[in-house]
């Protein structure tokens, strides 16, 4: 059985022209990175209802595709679906037929929910919990809180979201310069107040590495880019990562060390 499987992939490869056959490596190699991404932190257990956040963009779309390639192989059994939130007060949009038929061709089921926020009234709750009051924090708050509310529709108990390396590592930098703390988001994170499981199974791919996919697979770019995305905080951080690669190419694999091998308290308290 395994010999014929064989020839039939050695037959399908050779009737691929030079490109399809560098597109099918290509995806191999990053569904490779999210399988070891996925065992090395505890990403998928047998059981589990995953719901992707689908945004719509590059990140979001490979990770419904990867994933519902993952969910095909029998161990562990698990089923993903995906929802694209959208916030009917910001500008940006995405061609809904587009999403439906991807997520039909991935085998992951899809489903649409609106939301939007008062910016005058949330913009003050924010600030009484001191919290940014930016539209990008109220729209990252309720696009979440939309998410969170259809994976408990759909009896999920995990969220997947697009985050991939550079996400962490630039969000280790934010969180140096604005909290004074040496950390980020994790790949893999348990919620408090209720049972949900916050995954990140693009954390092992580069951004870099994902924008290539994209083109290579032809994904069609959102319809129209949101207005606020290049005024915050992390556009600069992804360009100071731009520039530590001047000095270090592999700055990302330095940081992504970093975080694994620093210690608690490492600098004594003053007295």
């Amino acid at each position: 059985m395994q010999k014929v499987l064989i020839l039939q992939s050695e037959k399908h490869l050779a009737g691929m022209t030079l490109e399809e056959k560098a597109h099918q490596k290509f995806r191999k190699r990053l569904q490779q990175k999210l399988n070891r991404a996925c065992a090395e932190y505890g990403l998928i257990e047998d059981g589990d209802h995953i719901l992707v956040g689908l945004s719509g963009g590059k990140d979001s779309l490979a990770l419904v595709e990867l994933l519902g390639a993952r969910q095909k192989i029998f161990v562990p059994h698990f089923k993903v679906s995906a929802t694209y939130v959208s916030m009917s007060n910001i500008g940006y949009k995405s061609d809904l037929d587009y999403l439906r038929e991807f997520c039909e061709t991935a085998g992951v089921d899809f489903h649409h929910v609106e939301t939007s926020f008062d910016e005058r009234v949330d913009a003050e709750d924010a600030k009484q919990m001191h919290r940014q009051k930016t539209h990008c924090f109220l729209c990252s708050w309720y696009r979440r809180k939309a998410l969170f509310d259809k994976a408990k529709e759909l009896g999920c108990n995990k969220i997947a979201l697009g985050h991939h390396k550079d996400d962490i590592v630039e969000t280790l930098l934010l969180n140096l310069v604005y909290q004074g703390s040496f950390s980020t988001i994790a790949p893999r994170l348990q919620m408090e107040r209720f049972p949900m499981t916050i995954v990140r199974p693009l954390c092992l791919i580069e951004e870099k590495e994902l924008a290539e996919y994209a083109e290579s697979a032809g994904y069609k770019k959102v319809d129209r880019q949101c207005p606020y995305e290049r005024e915050s905080a992390r556009a600069a951080a992804k360009k100071i990562v731009g520039e530590l690669e001047q000095l270090n190419p592999a700055v990302r694999d330095s940081l992504w060390g970093a975080m694994h091998n620093v210690k608690e308290g490492y600098l004594p308290r003053r007295r």
